[in-house]
């Protein structure tokens, strides 16, 4: 995404964010929601003072992933592991993609929640809440996932067909990072936009999408409600990244349920094993 602070390059209490958001999500990479926001002057860290309680004792994560359990969505046919040999994926490849697959079903509820608490806060909610004593014991991370594919460096018949599952973002092409991890498998890739290109917009799956949001949209005032008053001496964000975070944030609420649908599906029809 344009405009963000990868991880390499943050310092200081850019990275002290990163490092605690790493933990509480459970996986060893910060989404992009988080690095955008960290290159908006003062904009993170106002945030995460604010909503931090909740994710800190968990009931953020909790209500995030409770939203998203149980979904009904008409599964992938099951992927063969004779397919995935000619694809080049071995054992190795195949618990890459699965992390990379279970990565996004854990880490886009809670990135939802987040999105969803920080829009209530910046367009006036005040918290009342008590702050919790309960510390979240630390999801168990999972292992590092595949690292996103430069979609410029790919031959252009394997860009064209990780583009077919590209959205839009203030105009422009954006591929989510799921698809851009999975895209050192030029094989696989076609095979998904193959097979989920009309799915993704079939009556069964936009209806899971608007199921997660609405039930993300019931849990986030519940949420909410136990935030204690936020009491960052920060100035708010200024009215230009406001309307920023607000553009992008519904690009989130767009692609975040699709990233939830399509790991639950591509993990459920993966193989347990290549051998």
């Amino acid at each position: 995404m344009a405009g963000e602070i990868s991880e390499a390059e943050a310092t200081g209490e850019i990275a002290t964010i990163f490092a605690e958001l790493r933990t509480l999500w459970g996986v060893p990479y910060v989404s992009a929601i988080h690095r955008y926001l960290a290159a908006k002057p003062g904009f993170l860290e106002w945030s995460w003072d604010a909503v931090a309680p909740v994710f800190r004792d968990g009931s953020g994560q909790e209500a995030a992933w409770r939203a998203a359990a149980d979904l009904s969505v008409p599964p992938l046919d099951p992927i063969p592991a004779a397919a995935l040999r000619v694809w080049g994926i071995d054992a190795t490849a195949l618990a890459a993609v699965r992390t990379a697959a279970e990565g996004f079903v854990r880490v886009a509820p809670v990135n939802m929640v987040f999105a969803g608490l920080l829009k209530q806060l910046l367009e006036g909610a005040v918290p009342a809440g008590a702050a919790s004593r309960r510390a979240l014991p630390a999801p168990a991370p999972l292992p590092a996932p595949p690292e996103m594919v430069d979609l410029g460096l790919l031959d252009p018949s394997a860009r064209a067909a990780t583009m077919l599952l590209a959205s839009e973002m203030g105009g422009k092409p954006f591929v989510p990072g799921l698809y851009r991890m999975l895209a050192h498998w030029p094989g696989l890739m076609a095979h998904l936009a193959t097979a989920l290109g009309p799915r993704l917009t079939s009556g069964p799956v936009t209806s899971a999408f608007d199921e997660l949001r609405r039930r993300i949209d019931t849990a986030v005032p519940e949420v909410l409600a136990s935030l204690p008053p936020v009491s960052s001496s920060r100035p708010r964000p200024s009215g230009a990244d406001l309307a920023d975070f607000f553009n992008v944030g519904q690009t989130y609420r767009r692609t975040s349920p699709e990233l939830v649908v399509v790991g639950k599906l591509l993990a459920d029809a993966l193989p347990k094993s290549i051998d």
